[in-house]
């Protein structure tokens, strides 16, 4: 191995060792609190809300263990998820038969969501996934609703434990 890879790689180890050391009771109570949220959310949610599971798993991600960053705001949770499943919803009512086309919708439902976060200050990384995966299933009343109570849970969550949180990263 390199000298100037090993040399990164024990530095490296070194700050996770330090970072671990001093806040492991937060590594556990966030990662185990973050599982008991999101298993309450996805059994609320049916089958059909597949397509947004990921990206709720993804916002989980942040609000749990990066909750001081801007993108882990509730209001950028709701207001990006709502972006979203909207630039999701528009794209995916565009007819798309030949597999090229549907490729540029799909694409086309990500990058209106980005413009859009980014436009109205609400960005949050994760909704970009709602609307790729709502441009592939189309809109349906049930994944509106699992977007909706997914996010709200998930900002709730953010608000009422904030105080107790750390950023783990």
């Amino acid at each position: 191995m390199p000298p100037v890879l090993s040399s990164y790689l024990r530095r490296r180890w070194n700050r996770i060792r330090k970072n671990f050391r001093s806040l492991w009771k937060h590594y556990l109570y966030q990662t185990c609190l973050a599982t008991l949220v999101l298993a309450v959310v996805l059994w609320l949610l049916s089958a059909e809300n597949a397509v947004i599971v990921a990206s709720i798993g993804a916002t989980a991600f942040l609000v749990f263990s990066m909750p001081r960053i801007a993108t882990a705001q509730p209001r950028r949770i709701i207001g990006g998820q709502l972006i979203g499943l909207l630039a999701g919803s528009l794209l995916a009512l565009v007819p798309h038969p030949a597999a090229v086309l549907a490729a540029v919708i799909y694409s086309l439902a990500v990058g209106l969501s980005m413009f859009l976060m980014i436009a109205l200050d609400l960005a949050h990384p994760p909704a970009a996934g709602t609307a790729l995966g709502v441009a592939i299933s189309g809109f349906s009343l049930p994944v509106m609703l699992a977007v909706i109570t997914s996010s709200l849970a998930l900002a709730a969550a953010h608000r009422y434990l904030y105080r107790e949180f750390r950023n783990l990263i």
